[in-house]
């Protein structure tokens, strides 16, 4: 019995580092110039006002539009607890006090999982695209990417900072997400 607890949790060892090592491999990814579309995935907004995770994002985003003038933004993100907005509407006004013209953002202001943020906001994505970026948190941007791989996307990754505070959190859970979609993706077909 104790060896092979023992052995469970050698096992889970491994399982998680490996999850944290393909996580880390993200983390300081520099993206390509000139992509055609960013798609940026929504986080929680309070209220009206984008919290410290989506506003990270909306950052990163801003500043890879602005030097990159011809790449359009997919603000992706629904309407959750607690939200006077959609994710999506919050995101759209601060790009544009950021600077950024309205007539470079689409809307996607229905999903409420990264599954549906790359679903539905592939309407928006141009014809023939030779490569789009996904924008997210760096401990959510290794599943973000699969998934929108998954879907036919050609993508690289930008990162955007994670909240200290919200760290321990954050990793945690993304490790049972991917967990979630590796039995989704390998063994229920």
């Amino acid at each position: 019995m104790l060896l092979s607890t023992g052995i469970l949790l050698i096992i889970g060892v491994i399982y998680f580092g490996s999850i944290h090592y393909k996580i880390t491999q993200y983390v300081d990814t520099e993206p390509p110039k000139n992509a055609d579309y960013l798609i940026i995935l929504g986080a929680k907004v309070n209220s009206e006002t984008p919290s410290l995770a989506l506003q990270y994002r909306i950052d990163a985003a801003a500043l890879y539009a602005k030097e990159n003038e011809n790449t359009i933004l997919i603000v992706s993100g629904g309407q959750g607890p607690g939200e006077d907005i959609t994710e999506a509407e919050a995101m759209r006004r601060e790009l544009v006090d950021k600077g950024i013209p309205e007539t470079r953002i689409f809307m996607e202001d229905r999903s409420t999982s990264t599954y549906e943020n790359i679903k539905f906001s592939k309407q928006f994505i141009p014809e023939d695209p030779k490569l789009g970026i996904i924008v997210t948190n760096d401990y959510h941007l290794y599943r973000s990417v699969q998934i929108a791989r998954d879907a036919g996307l050609t993508v690289k990754g930008l990162p955007a900072k994670t909240p200290q505070i919200t760290l321990l959190k954050a990793y945690s859970r993304e490790y049972l997400s991917i967990t979630k979609y590796y039995v989704e993706k390998y063994l229920i077909k």
